[in-house]
């Protein structure tokens, strides 16, 4: 059965759509693909679609400056004492703050919107489980202190400084505990009714969603955060690049989002459109398994394939600019973040050093996405590889099954994207560098790299507490991977998008959450 949309988003629809007609002046409407978002409640939705949301709707105890996204502020939280055991922290909730149903902000409010994630134990809940959390344990780690104070404890080795990043994280959202219960069916903490609707303190609330078809925020005029420029956000799902482009150009839409490096640069130029390139963590690189065979497992074949990447061909000539050239693991942007780039083309060193090691007649198969840009860029490869005489055998097929059997270690080698899952340089550092040898299906895992005194650094990094000595933690183990390891990373990418040049105030940072709207203007 065809669901009915009230006649105000009808009614902003159509004002949005009509061919060639301006979009409302009070309503910023945005052109992007939205049939990846199945549920908007923070405690499961961890696409990029709800993601992009959070972040307009809910607010957490603290969040980065969207201008240094490195800088914690305080947010509902206005200041923090951590523990003299080094396991507990005390927040200080601010006084005036309110949900968008009027309700005070309560100590209550926290302890039940972090200690129903664990509970859920839906997708995102490994961020706040690598506390020491569980369903049984999670209620004696979180207690009310007072009417305004909240203590947060953990058992894991981790600092005070790594649980405020973790506590960032959009699965850390506040939601107002009255309003979620009295829509909770089942024992499931309001996880159904959040799916379409929200309880949060932030600038936008949601009026109106119909998943794969449409999202309208309306303003939450009393938010802590202040009141937004504009009444409404009107996000329209237009699953083609191309279609997206289309409607910006005529005026249709203020934004159009996640267009190809084509539909870019057909929009050069044109009138009353500017286009951006904003750096986004997602890294692609090659990963080799090093048990499928001898040849991979050397790390001279590790050394000559990186000098086998034509990174600025592809970056540059093949993807116009869609990809900035970078080799190490961590993303550009993020604390410790290492930009050296000491590799680049150079087919006959690699022949080189194969040659010195006695490997002749290099091959192996490269398993990849069917979809654009990772078939392209694995073609271009193939291409990259042989002239260093390496064979490379392109196997193309849908991401899960490609996903599937790397998880399970049944290929020789994947081209891949990794992205971020949180604003903190352990979410990659506990993939690239770490393999618990306990079944956790970390990059190193699907590599077969065994590795345990990367290990033991990775885990003395989530320990220390001085940011000083951290950033030297991971510029080590940056150096380390990207000498020797089984991965070749390649690129970071860039989040392309188009906006009407008559927007001000948009402000759109390195992480999928970090996409802020209440500033907006018209």
């Amino acid at each position: 059965m065809k669901k009915i949309i009230p006649s105000l988003l009808a009614m902003t629809l159509a004002a949005a759509f009509t061919a060639h007609a301006a979009t409302p002046k009070d309503t910023l409407v945005i052109a992007q693909s939205t049939d990846d978002a199945d549920s908007f409640d923070p405690a499961k939705g961890f696409e990029l679609t709800t993601v992009q949301a959070f972040t307009n709707i809910y607010q957490r105890l603290v969040q980065s400056d969207p201008q240094n996204p490195i800088d914690l502020q305080p947010t509902l939280a206005t200041s923090w004492q951590a523990g003299s055991d080094n396991r507990s922290m005390t927040f200080e909730l601010r006084k005036d703050a309110k949900f968008a149903s009027g309700n005070p902000l309560r100590p209550e409010d926290v302890i039940f919107s972090l200690g129903r994630v664990v509970k859920l134990n839906l997708d995102p809940s490994f961020i706040l489980t690598q506390l020491g959390w569980n369903k049984d344990n999670v209620d004696t780690f979180l207690k009310k202190v007072d009417d305004n104070h909240v203590q947060i404890s953990w058992s894991a080795n981790v600092s005070p400084t790594y649980v405020l990043s973790l506590l960032s994280a959009p699965v850390s959202s506040i939601v107002d505990e009255k309003t979620v219960m009295a829509n909770a069916k089942n024992g499931d903490f309001g996880n159904q009714w959040l799916a379409t609707h929200s309880a949060g303190s932030g600038p936008y609330q949601i009026r109106k969603v119909v998943l794969h078809e449409v999202v309208l925020l309306s303003a939450n005029p009393t938010s802590p955060a202040g009141a937004p420029k504009l009444k409404n956000i009107l996000i329209k799902n237009v699953p083609e690049p191309a279609a997206r482009r289309l409607l910006l150009e005529q005026g249709d839409a203020d934004i159009a989002r996640n267009l190809g490096a084509d539909q870019i640069a057909s929009l050069k130029g044109k009138a009353g459109v500017k286009t951006e390139a904003i750096p986004m963590a997602s890294l692609y690189y090659i990963q080799f398994n090093i048990g499928a065979n001898d040849t991979l497992k050397n790390p001279a074949f590790w050394e000559a394939a990186r000098y086998l990447w034509d990174y600025n061909g592809i970056a540059n000539d093949l993807l116009k600019g869609q990809f900035d050239v970078h080799q190490t693991f961590l993303p550009k942007g993020f604390l410790g973040a290492l930009n050296d780039t000491p590799y680049s083309y150079d087919p006959e060193k690699a022949k080189a050093i194969l040659k010195k090691a006695g490997l002749n007649n290099v091959s192996f198969t490269l398993s990849t996405s069917n979809q654009p840009p990772y078939l392209d860029i694995a073609q271009a490869l193939q291409g990259s590889f042989a002239k260093g005489g390496v064979k490379v055998d392109v196997v193309p097929g849908l991401s899960s099954e490609v996903s599937t059997k790397v998880k399970a270690h049944q290929y020789q080698a994947t081209l891949n994207a990794w992205g971020s899952d949180y604003f903190d340089p352990n979410t990659n550092a506990a993939s690239y560098a770490y393999n618990p040898e306990d079944g956790s299906k970390t990059l190193a895992y699907r590599s077969d790299w065994h590795i345990p005194e990367l290990n033991k650094q990775v885990l003395a990094a989530t320990a220390e507490s001085d940011p000083a000595k951290r950033v030297a933690l991971y510029e080590a183990m940056q150096r380390e991977v990207l000498k020797n390891s089984p991965y070749v990373i390649g690129m970071q990418a860039k989040n392309l998008i188009a906006l009407r040049d008559n927007l001000k105030g948009y402000v759109q940072g390195i992480n999928p959450d970090m996409v802020y709207y209440s500033q907006v203007t018209k």
